[in-house]
């Protein structure tokens, strides 16, 4: 008997893995550091409050195909609670409401953006210019930008400096936690094309109705129950390379040996992982130190009484990006979280400050609320959020295996890498973590279906260049 398929951590790359591959008659060994699943999808009891928190809030949308069908396998769909309208505001108490109208795509959202009081005629006009061109350019227009911002992009565009901060920046930033200036114009242009162009369900926002940890508290379960092994509280240390093939992965626990080895960690923890003779012998790992992160911030606030009716605010004109509503308290108070993508300028700021910031934009966006303070706090800051989706680091993005890697090919051909960092076509987001695991386990067993196509793109979309 050979030995198992083990899979280095238990992120969404990981737990896509393990499960596609024992509903594939796989028997995969799942190690992870901590004692749950999750990765960075995960929550703690706050000793202030005694609440449950998510590090940060994680949203997926329409378009997520492979995310929507790991949610089905798991069993946890029902967890998820769809939105289809979105609420904007610029603050002073005004709230816009862009919900699908009866349109076909791509026109569904034309009637509620060109409605947006929050934008001046002129500016509604750059804006619909700018989104002709993206639906114009189509998916194979968009190869040609992956070496370019998408501020270069919207600068051909004829999109104003105000425009550009107040509308495409708002978009762009939450998705892909860059800015126009920084992130690769391909994964914008990605986003708005099949996140809001491709079809009427696309732009549909999917919030977790429970913490994360409760979200893929089923993870271990499920795995186990098709067929393979989850081992958590298990630390890898090296991946064991015996200069020809990868043969097991060094633990706290010993050694696991292993027919293959996925690993599904962050580009950094691989860099730790791999000796210097493994290094140089695949030309995936050779470019892990040009990867860099971006940080997400996250501000929990506790009012005494209710301050937001609306699930979700959309912040135009603020220092954050979003507000969530998070639930009631016992008390008849109100949790709500705030998050900040691309908080580089804010990582090194105190939580007071922070905090600060985040009573300000509440006031701000509801003025009913000015001159009441929260009773609770707590500032989460994800330094390694992300990885940095930059135009420089598209061609260093590895593909899940060995094959054709560099510009001769070669590599480790039992090594597998999976995360929202490998070259899934998609920006840092879970979609992309979830198709990298898909794709890993797809490339070591034939009974796997591999990665869930795209939602089919709208007939009119299609006509028009998508």
């Amino acid at each position: 008997m050979r030995d198992p398929i083990v899979i280095i951590g238990g992120g969404l790359a990981g737990m896509a893995t393990a499960l596609a591959l024992a509903e594939a008659g796989e028997k995969p060994v799942l190690l992870e550091t901590r004692r749950r699943l999750g990765g960075r999808a995960t929550s703690f009891v706050d000793r202030r409050t005694g609440q449950v928190l998510d590090n940060c809030q994680h949203v997926l949308m329409g378009g997520c195909t492979n995310l929507i069908d790991f949610y089905d396998r798991l069993g946890v769909a029902s967890m998820i609670r769809w939105h289809r309208t979105l609420t904007w505001t610029s603050g002073n108490g005004v709230f816009e409401r862009v919900t699908p109208s009866w349109l076909p795509a791509p026109a569904h959202l034309a009637p509620a953006f060109g409605r947006l009081r929050l934008y001046d005629a002129a500016a509604r006009r750059a804006i619909r210019r700018g989104v002709w061109r993206i639906l114009r350019l189509g998916r194979s227009g968009r190869v040609a930008w992956q070496d370019r911002t998408f501020a270069e992009f919207l600068a051909t565009c004829d999109q104003p400096a105000d425009v550009v901060r107040r509308f495409w920046n708002t978009i762009v930033v939450s998705a892909c936690n860059l800015p126009v200036e920084r992130v690769a114009a391909d994964a914008a242009l990605k986003v708005f094309q099949e996140g809001f162009l491709a079809n009427r369900f696309a732009a549909a926002l999917g919030v977790p109705t429970v913490p994360l940890d409760d979200l893929y508290a089923a993870a271990p379960a499920v795995i186990e129950g098709a067929g393979g092994v989850v081992r958590s509280g298990v630390a890898a240390r090296a991946i064991a390379y015996d200069g020809n093939r990868v043969s097991g992965v060094v633990t706290n626990e010993g050694l696991v040996k292993a027919y293959a080895v996925v690993a599904a960690v962050p580009f950094d923890r691989l860099d730790k992982l791999v000796s210097d003779t493994l290094r140089a012998a695949d030309p995936r790992l050779q470019p892990l130190g040009r990867f860099e992160v971006s940080p997400i911030i996250a501000a929990h606030l506790v009012f005494e009484t209710p301050i937001m009716e609306m699930p979700h605010l959309v912040l135009v004109d603020h220092d954050f990006d979003w507000i969530f509503e998070k639930g009631r308290t016992g008390a008849g108070g109100q949790h709500i979280q705030l998050v900040k993508s691309a908080a580089d300028a804010w990582i090194d700021e105190p939580e007071t400050t922070i905090t600060q910031r985040a009573v300000a934009d509440v006031h701000r966006a509801f003025p009913a609320a000015r001159g009441r303070e929260p009773v609770g706090t707590r500032v989460i800051k994800e330094k390694r959020a992300t990885f940095a989706c930059t135009p420089e680091i598209g061609v260093h993005r590895p593909r899940t295996t060995a094959s054709g890697v560099g510009v001769g090919g070669g590599g480790v051909p039992n090594l597998f890498l999976a995360g929202d960092w490998c070259d899934t076509g998609w920006p840092a987001t879970m979609e992309g973590a979830v198709r990298s695991g898909y794709a890993a386990a797809a490339a070591l067993s034939d009974g796997c279906a591999g990665v869930i196509e795209d939602a089919p793109i709208a007939p009119v979309a299609r006509w028009l260049g998508l």
